[in-house]
């Protein structure tokens, strides 16, 4: 039998509550909701009728039965019910097993009451069970389901201190829990002390370590780490190229990402839809709509159909260089081949119409999302009111700020600066510090361009030793 006094140092963590508790949980729905939502699943209405065959049986089946039940509940994402059934089979008296056991925390888990799950916990080694590796994974994946991920690696920490043999599922949960709270130096760490003996390195633990760095922009330590899973002979997969790709993209190393995506395919790899959107994209953002478009026909050779992610893509590439009719064709073909255009579609062509003036034709999409009942944005708002302020239509576009405000899409200081700038521009000084003044006890701060805009204004009127008196009191 398993002596509990060696978890004394871990039960701590969490308030150890009544043997008898899980009577007490709280279920978001009642019983009868439940039920009926469930019912509508033949496969379910087999496991009801398993269930209360079983329960009415006599002599009791042993808890086996019930546990695959409660099993398959929690592998069809029905963790309340099965919680709810495990209330039926305490008042019957009925004690779950280590199995059972295994899955009512993975059910309170995966439903963010990791303190229940530590209560089940403290019950298992009341009863005198031994927790095995799927006991403890389950709580470490619970824990960083949670975001409580400082309290799943001091519980992990203290279950190797207690001389647990902790597996790869292990490593890898508690790795990806703290590359997704931005611990990537920690989860480094922990790679580091992984013992080759007993657990073997995979790519899971190296691509999450990977995706991290590139996200934080540290490209060289991330390539650095892909370098030595392959001299470790752990093979990269898509993930782990994207990954990599992404991070070359993103600080402008389009070569390097070419030359990883070349890797990949040499090492029959295939490229999926984010590998080949990465890398237009990054194209497109530096203008070179072309290289953006080869990439996309490689990308159909290949059978992947390009998305509204690509298309958007081409669109914001052509518009970047005032291209804009060439844009519009891709809005136009995107349509025909069966991609429904969203609301960052719309944005893109409705900016580059207003960057060079064919206000016109921005107004006409503005006026297509409404009837398509499609929300604009505030950049598609602050895009079209740019270009009235710079067309010297500033009643327009004190009326889209109104509707902005109606529509709940309230403006920010980029909108406000333009219809600032088109004020100065026009001398109108007195009005430009009001709408100032208005904006701040909206409580939207003013940027270092907003007091550019102002000092500029003010300087050409004449009024600069007035700026001084003004921004103080602003």
């Amino acid at each position: 039998m398993l002596c509990s006094s060696r978890f004394r140092c871990v039960i701590p963590l969490f308030n150890e509550t009544n043997p008898n508790f899980i009577h007490s949980f709280r279920f978001s729905s009642s019983p009868s909701t439940i039920y009926t939502q469930f019912n509508n699943n033949p496969h379910h209405e087999n496991l009801i009728s398993r269930f209360n065959r079983l329960t009415n049986q006599i002599p009791t089946p042993p808890i086996s039965q019930f546990g695959r039940i409660l099993a398959s509940l929690a592998l069809s994402n029905r963790y309340s019910i099965a919680l709810s059934f495990h209330q039926k089979l305490h008042f019957k008296g009925i004690k779950p097993d280590l199995f059972t056991y295994n899955v009512l925390i993975n059910c309170f888990s995966q439903l963010g009451h990791t303190h229940f799950a530590f209560s089940l916990f403290a019950n298992i080694l009341k009863r005198g069970y031994h927790p095995d590796i799927v006991t403890f994974n389950t709580l470490i994946n619970g824990l960083c389901l949670k975001g409580e991920v400082h309290k799943a690696l001091n519980f992990f920490e203290k279950l190797v201190v207690l001389k647990f043999q902790l597996d790869r599922v292990s490593y890898e949960t508690l790795i990806n829990g703290l590359c997704k709270v931005g611990e990537t130096r920690a989860a480094l760490r922990l790679l580091k002390e992984v013992n080759e003996k007993i657990v073997q390195y995979d790519v899971v633990m190296y691509t999450a370590i990977i995706n991290g760095l590139c996200k934080d922009k540290l490209v060289d330590d991330a390539f650095d780490l892909y370098t030595e899973m392959v001299a470790k002979r752990v093979s990269p997969d898509v993930f782990t190229y994207n990954a990599m790709i992404y991070g070359f993209c993103v600080v402008g190393r389009l070569k390097d990402a070419i030359g990883l995506f070349n890797d990949m395919k040499l090492e029959n790899v295939e490229a999926d839809e984010y590998t080949f959107n990465t890398l237009v994209s990054a194209f497109c953002k530096e203008g070179n709509v072309r290289e953006g478009k080869a990439v996309v026909a490689v990308m159909m050779k290949e059978g992947v159909k390009p998305d509204i992610i690509t298309y958007n893509s081409l669109m914001d590439g052509y518009c970047l260089v005032k291209e804009v009719d060439k844009a519009k064709n891709i809005f136009n073909t995107m349509v025909q081949r069966g991609v429904t255009a969203n609301v960052r579609s719309y944005s893109i062509m409705i900016n580059g119409f207003c960057k060079v003036k064919m206000m016109d034709e921005a107004m006409n999409l503005f006026q297509e999302m409404h009837c398509k009942e499609i929300i604009p944005d505030t950049i598609a708002y602050s895009s079209l009111i740019d270009g009235f302020c710079k067309s010297g239509r500033i009643p327009q576009a004190l009326e889209l700020v109104d509707e902005m405000h109606d529509r709940g899409q309230p403006p920010n200081i980029i909108t406000y600066n333009s219809i600032l700038y088109a004020l100065c521009k026009i001398h109108h000084v007195e009005k430009t510090i009001a709408l100032l003044r208005k904006i701040k006890v909206k409580g939207i701060q003013p940027d270092a361009y907003t007091y550019t805009i102002l000092t500029n204004g003010l300087f050409k009127d004449g009024r600069l030793e007035e700026a001084r008196e003004i921004f103080p009191d602003l």
